[in-house]
């Protein structure tokens, strides 16, 4: 994992990263898309790994996504929420994202739908889950998944589209392993419901690895594309 060089160099080194996993997952690199986690980072930053072709970015904090946004809107970017999301902060994420992964209650999921905006297409959406079980993340526990999942299936500007999960962090492969098979599990009990979902959203700077050969299509990769973060520890 690097973060030294230019934008392009470290970008061109993450997707390095995504094609070596993907064929030691007899995968097409295609399959994975890499969503640049940007929070910290400023406009000018984003703006950087734009210009080296990278237009899905990531952002935790609702206020510093927007004061981002209103400078890149000469750009076309697709913006993902993947924070904590509270509940009065759902009117702006509803209107200034085009992805959410981070659902993980039924109130959450309502406001949005109801707060999105009739000339947008529909919020696609993620619902997070805890597969660690920590106290200090957010996430449905798994148990729960299927009763959330068939509710906000029901909710009309709403599109949802698979799991999300950040797992305890470790360095050991195995252990990153098994708990991204966790969620696959999870996603491929619910296709077997019948649910329409094509969406893994796993995977890091430190264990996108391990989630593209447990069956990711999203990685959220912050520090391997813009350094180490210094703000909001």
């Amino acid at each position: 994992m690097t973060s030294s060089g230019t934008p392009g160099d470290r970008l061109h080194a993450v997707q390095a990263r995504i094609a070596r996993a993907a064929a030691s997952a007899g995968r097409d690199a295609a399959e994975v898309r890499l969503l640049a986690a940007s929070k910290t980072f400023d406009a000018a930053a984003v703006r950087d790994l734009a210009a080296c072709g990278q237009r899905g970015f990531g952002e935790n904090y609702v206020q510093e996504a927007l004061e981002k946004q209103v400078p890149l809107r000469d750009l076309p970017l697709v913006w993902h929420f993947i924070g904590p999301i509270q509940s009065n902060k759902t009117r702006a994420i509803a209107e200034n994202f085009s992805w959410v992964h981070s659902v993980d209650r039924l109130k959450v999921a309502e406001r949005l739908s109801a707060q999105r905006p009739a000339g947008l297409p529909p919020l696609q959406v993620c619902i997070e889950i805890n597969v660690s079980g920590e106290a200090s993340k957010g996430g449905v526990v798994p148990v729960e998944l299927p009763a959330l999942a068939a509710a906000i299936s029901k909710l009309p500007r709403l599109q949802l589209r698979g799991l999300m999960a950040i797992p305890a962090p470790t360095t050991e492969g195995s252990t990153q392993r098994a708990a991204f098979r966790q969620v696959r599990e999870q996603f491929d009990a619910l296709r077997a419901r019948g649910y329409v979902l094509d969406t893994l959203s796993m995977g890091m700077s430190g264990d996108l690895e391990a989630a593209i050969l447990e069956g990711s299509t999203i990685v959220r990769i912050g520090t391997a594309l813009f350094g180490e973060r210094t703000k909001h520890a």
